[in-house]
């Protein structure tokens, strides 16, 4: 297909596959930059007050933890990329398997396709943008809210 957009009959634009794969691109990376950043409850302050015991040991005691122990474990606290950015400048972590480098081997069987609206296995496919969905109920509610209304 020379062009990008075509119109259909009905009206709407009907994209080439690579128009679908840029678009589908540029979802998935405005999916990580939102979903990239610290959690915004870090700095919440812990529940102080005690809270009832609901066990049911023999006791009746509980284990207490020392206060300088929470406090520690508070204070030297690191987010997930600090753990990323300590795991990559590791020489002796780079030998062995871990976060980074642990990947699994292509599957032996078809990939599977599945509903952009409800999640379940999908037979049909938008002619406009081609994303998948699995009935005619799932058709109008991606029709109305999801068809080429962000990007395309």
């Amino acid at each position: 297909m020379a062009t990008r957009k075509l119109r259909n009959v009905q009206g709407y634009r009907v994209l080439d596959e690579a128009a679908r794969q840029r678009r589908l691109k540029r979802q998935l990376e405005a999916l990580e930059r939102d979903n990239h950043h610290d959690d915004p409850h870090q700095n919440v302050p812990q529940i102080t007050h005690k809270l009832p015991s609901f066990s049911d040991g023999e006791t009746g005691r509980r284990v207490r933890r020392s206060k300088t122990e929470v406090r520690i474990k508070q204070r030297f606290r690191r987010t997930f990329t600090a753990l990323l950015e300590e795991l990559q400048n590791d020489e002796e972590a780079k030998s062995k398997p871990n976060y980074l480098t642990i990947a699994a081997p292509p599957s032996k069987f078809p990939e599977r396709k599945f509903c952009a609206v409800c999640g379940f296995p999908s037979a049909y496919t938008c002619v406009a943008c081609g994303a998948r969905y699995c009935s005619v109920r799932c058709l109008g509610t991606h029709k109305d809210t999801r068809c080429l209304k962000w990007t395309a």
